[in-house]
């Protein structure tokens, strides 16, 4: 059996920036086993599968790996879905809803598309969980997750803390765009930290605006390491930053946000993130650049 896939660069409006990810578009019948093994042959930092809905109004069942195992919840591949989605149906000349609704193990993820000229540029997903805050770490073990001193951990506004909207992140303000530049995923701090906690992954940031043009208007500059989940570094997570959001919507009594994040820059790969909170949901939005089509046999599918 031929089945397509596609492959768009996420958070981004240009070629090459953003976060890379692979949708393959006719998932039915594949096994957990295979998608796995797909997604490690694509080797970005996710591949979604998308599946019939298993209820009627829903608009399809998505299944997101990365290599090395599959997530409940995650962002770009959910922004990146929708907008592979959208286009597949522009060019078959079919309508889709204005939202779309994928079914995931984290819950229902409903994305909304926003079009000019009949075209999609924009994505918008709502995270399917409420805020969960975790357990706090120190902010010695947090230096060590990020291979920085504890001088590097900015703590007057929050403690390093793990918190979930559906995919849960240790989160760490940093007190520099400097401390931030220098930050990388030390394994073997992550075992020793993170993984009792059953947490994979830690998203630093920084208020700090960098001296890169394209953070320059940003109110966010982060960075997000996933060494236990065969991710170094991810350039642009869209699940982190709606937590991040949700987060700082808390400490701030739940008021209602609206901040620019900007990720990736470090990684050669700029990508921008539109994160929002109303109402105690939290959201965030980007654009995609689709890359690549093409199709795949299975040998035993042949």
């Amino acid at each position: 059996m031929r089945r397509s896939y596609v492959t768009l660069d996420v958070f981004t409006d240009q070629l090459f920036g953003g976060n890379p990810l692979a949708v393959v578009l006719d998932a039915a019948g594949l096994s957990t086993d295979q998608m796995q093994k797909i997604a490690i042959e694509f080797g970005y930092s996710e591949t979604t599968f998308v599946l019939p809905a298993v209820e009627a109004e829903h608009t399809a069942h998505v299944r997101i790996f990365t290599p090395g195992g599959e997530l409940p919840f995650a962002g770009h591949p959910n922004i990146g879905t929708a907008f592979a989605l959208a286009r597949q149906a522009e060019a078959q000349g079919r309508d889709l809803p204005e939202t779309l609704v994928f079914e995931e193990k984290a819950g229902l993820v409903p994305v909304r598309l926003e079009r000019e000229n009949g075209r999609v540029i924009r994505a918008e997903l709502m995270a399917p969980e409420a805020i969960t805050r975790r357990s706090r770490m120190i902010p010695e073990n947090a230096a060590a997750c990020l291979g920085l001193q504890p001088q590097d951990i900015r703590t007057d506004h929050h403690a390093p803390q793990i918190v979930s909207v559906g995919l849960p992140f240790l989160i760490v303000e940093l007190a520099s765009r400097e401390a931030l530049r220098r930050a990388y995923g030390e394994i073997s701090a992550h075992r020793t930290f993170l993984a009792s906690s059953g947490v994979d992954s830690v998203y630093a940031y920084t208020r700090n605006a960098g001296e890169n043009a394209f953070e320059k208007d940003s109110d966010i500059q982060g960075r997000m390491f996933s060494p236990l989940d065969g991710i170094p570094e991810d350039p642009a997570t869209g699940s982190a930053t709606v937590a991040a959001v949700a987060f700082l919507s808390t400490l701030q009594n739940g008021a209602d946000l609206s901040l620019t994040f900007t990720q990736g820059v470090d990684m050669g790969r700029p990508s921008l993130l539109e994160a929002r909170t109303q109402a105690g949901k939290a959201y965030v939005a980007g654009s995609c650049v689709p890359v690549m089509d093409g199709v795949f046999t299975l040998e035993s599918e042949v």
